[in-house]
This record gives structure tokens, sequence and C-alpha cells, in this order.
């Protein structure tokens, strides 16, 4: 977020979009667990900032563009109720925030006669972009939302689509288990994702994962 430090009300949109998108995604998280009896029915579904930020994730956020929330252990999601459920409940978080997204792309596109979304990145977004106040808002908001979303999706712990992928998995083999030990308990995957943001500086490795999967949801409204 800080390559959008030149357009200030960009800044301020990418950060906003980032807290709302942690609050999106814990909410979405516990809904559909409780939804489809993977948790307590009784615990509260409500989001609780101090406890869903990361703060490796918010640090990636500021360096590299985009980060993460909590980290929600495989654990915490039973298997026992369906593969197919506790899929579900990594992946809600991720889809919600991709929606939000969507709909603030598409707020933009009906409301300009200059539909820029055509022609720019995922990346562009998140380095702010030089248009009126309003347009700025939607565009860097629905930014936010969306590789914020796209970079849950990635199947390495910390993310949700480590999640995703372990709950598909009849039986999880050896290499998933080497995988979470290191990646998650070891905290490799949080160092991975650190230096894919770090360099190189001009254009994080981050930057371009985002570009490319997030390109076409961007092209979508142009």
């Amino acid at each position: 977020m800080l390559f959008a430090l030149g357009e200030p009300v960009a800044f301020v949109a990418l950060v906003v979009s980032f807290l709302l998108a942690l609050l999106l995604r814990a909410f979405a998280i516990r809904f559909t667990a409780r939804t489809l009896g993977i948790a307590d029915r009784r615990e509260p579904v409500s989001p609780r900032l101090r406890e869903d930020i990361d703060p490796f994730g918010a640090v990636a956020a500021a360096v590299g563009g985009m980060g993460w929330g909590r980290v929600v252990s495989v654990d915490e999601v039973s298997r026992r109720h369906g593969r197919g459920r506790a899929a579900a409940v990594f992946l809600s978080g991720p889809l919600a925030c991709i929606v939000v997204a969507q709909l603030c792309f598409a707020a933009y596109a009906f409301s300009t006669p200059l539909n820029y979304l055509g022609i720019i990145d995922p990346s562009d977004l998140l380095r702010g972009v030089d248009l009126p106040v309003t347009e700025q808002v939607l565009l860097s908001l629905g930014g936010g939302f969306l590789t914020f979303g796209l970079l849950a999706l990635i199947p390495i712990p910390p993310l949700d689509g480590f999640g995703v992928l372990w709950s598909a998995l009849r039986r999880p083999d050896r290499g998933m288990q080497w995988m979470r030990l290191w990646f998650e308990e070891k905290n490799i995957g949080v160092l991975v994702l650190l230096i894919c943001c770090f360099f190189p500086l001009s254009y994080p490795i981050l930057l371009v994962v985002l570009d490319v999967l997030g390109v076409l949801f961007v092209r979508l409204w142009g």
C-alpha cells in the first residue's frame, strides 16, 4: 500500500479495503462454519479485528501491496462433517471478498464515461490511480478486495488456499504433511510470502502473481 502514498485518497481507500476484507473474511468463515454445522452455533460470528489480523499479513500489505488475515489452521475446521464442507469454510472468506470487488468494479463501470478497467492491472490499482475522487475510491476498494481474496486462495500456509487443498484430499500424504510442518508450524510459508513482497523493490513478485491471477477479474468490466 505504500506504493499508493502519492495518491492520498487511493491510499486511504486501500487501507480501508484491507481492514474491511479482514473483517469480511472472518465473518464469512465463521458464518459458513456455523451454517454447515462445523462450528458450535453458540459461538459468535462477528469479526474481531484484534484476533483476525495477522501482524505479518499487515506488514505484507504495507510493503507488497496486499496481505492476509489470521491463519485458520486445518485443525480448526473438522473434516468429519465432510471434506466438501470443510473446503467451503476455507473458500468462503476469499470468495466473499472477490464478490465485493466485482460489485465495486461494476459500480465504477456504470458510473463513469471513461472506463479504464480494460487497460489497467490489479497492481496499478494497488499503486493508486490518478482519477476523480469517487472513481479512485471505487477502484481502490475493488482492487483491495480483489487482491486480498486472490492472495488468500494461493494454496500454501498461512493462506486459506492451503486449507481448501488439505480439505479436498481424501487422505493428505506425506508431502502435504511435510508442507504443513515446515510452511505452517515453522513459518516458512510466511517467510516465502514476505520475500515475495519485498523483492524486487520496484515490482515485487507478489504483484506479478496478483496481476496474473486478477487481470481477468478486472478486464471483465473493461
